[in-house]
């Protein structure tokens, strides 16, 4: 049992260590693309990263300090980061092991204000469907790309702002309400820039939709320029851009896409006091916690193989126990 105790622990150390090793090798590939004028919508599968066209970055770097809780980390996102619905399954097993410890803000950071550009070989919404379905297949998450040119986008600033003002009604909400959000748009092809179906998520949240409107069509406008203007202060060029702080104001960065070892590593890194909770992995307990998973998320909290979860997520369908929602780069899972 001592031999087998040991040997477990040193192939988690090893596991750790080539997925450290990834990212650093990754970060310098980072530096290069920061430097380069692209896309935001071209999200780069192999850096993990979608960035901001035009950029233009403050120098002066903001400190952040940890608030209620040992461990703060600003996330800035985007409703329709691909990169970022790419890591829904790092940030829930980080919450369900790491929750009482660790606080997390959204931020928004603009990704698509509008298509007054052409660069990195796409310059309409039609060019970005194909895209989109590689990606899918690169982050094993669902997203369908048709709706490009099904109902396209104009820009990413409508749902942002929709968040900002759901944000203020209720942070938890809120969090559920972008997920909603991504979902209509990834596996249901709704455009997320109209009320209609910023209205259906909210309700689905348990907003109240008519101070979300109110404050949607005034002071969420601020709200939303003031997470813009804290970015360039922070130097974010791209998403998901990760800021791990702890009471003392020293941070961990982490760019882009990672395995959640490197998120674990940098929640260890900042705080090494932190207490790693176990969770129940059953699928009752995991969809009592969160009402629709991706395989991959499934996957990942339940610690079983892609293969493994996907047949038993196919038994429980077929059993009544869960929803299966199709689309057409994977599907989601719903306990009703």
């Amino acid at each position: 049992m001592h031999k087998c105790t040991k040997y477990v622990s040193a192939m988690k150390f090893i596991f750790t260590l080539i997925a450290l090793t990834s990212f650093l090798s990754c970060q310098a590939q980072n530096n290069k693309t920061m430097e380069t004028k692209n896309n935001p919508l071209l999200c780069d599968p192999q850096t993990g990263v979608c960035e901001i066209p035009d950029s233009v970055v403050s120098s002066q770097k903001e400190t952040i300090k940890s608030t209620d809780k040992p461990v703060k980390i600003i996330y800035f996102t985007d409703p329709i980061c691909s990169s970022c619905w790419g890591i829904e399954p790092q940030l829930r097993r980080l919450k369900l092991e790491y929750g009482n410890d660790v606080e997390i803000e959204y931020r928004m950071g603009g990704l698509l204000p509008d298509w007054s550009y052409n660069s990195g070989g796409i310059s309409k919404p039609s060019d970005v469907a194909h895209h989109w379905d590689e990606v899918s297949a690169y982050y094993k998450m669902p997203i369908d790309g048709d709706v490009w040119l099904e109902d396209p986008l104009s820009s990413s600033y409508p749902p942002s702002i929709a968040f900002k003002a759901a944000q203020y009604q209720d942070k938890e909400k809120a969090v559920l309400f972008m997920r909603e959000l991504r979902e209509l748009l990834f596996l249901r092809k709704k455009n997320i820039t109209k009320w209609e179906f910023i209205e259906q998520a909210a309700k689905k949240s348990g907003l109240d939709t008519r101070q979300l409107k109110t404050d949607y069509e005034g002071r969420a406008k601020e709200w939303f320029q003031n997470d813009l203007e804290l970015a360039k202060k922070m130097g974010v060029r791209g998403f998901p851009s990760v800021f791990i702080t702890n009471e003392q104001g020293q941070s961990e960065f982490i760019y882009g896409f990672r395995p959640y070892a490197v998120y674990e590593y940098g929640i260890q890194k900042i705080y090494p006091e932190i207490t790693k909770y176990s969770y129940p992995k059953d699928w009752q307990s995991l969809f009592k916690k969160y009402a629709s998973l991706t395989t991959r998320e499934y996957s990942e909290l339940s610690d079983k193989s892609w293969e493994e979860s996907e047949k038993e997520l196919e038994q429980l369908a077929d059993q009544g126990k869960l929803k299966k929602v199709i689309s057409k780069n994977g599907p989601l899972w719903v306990k009703d």
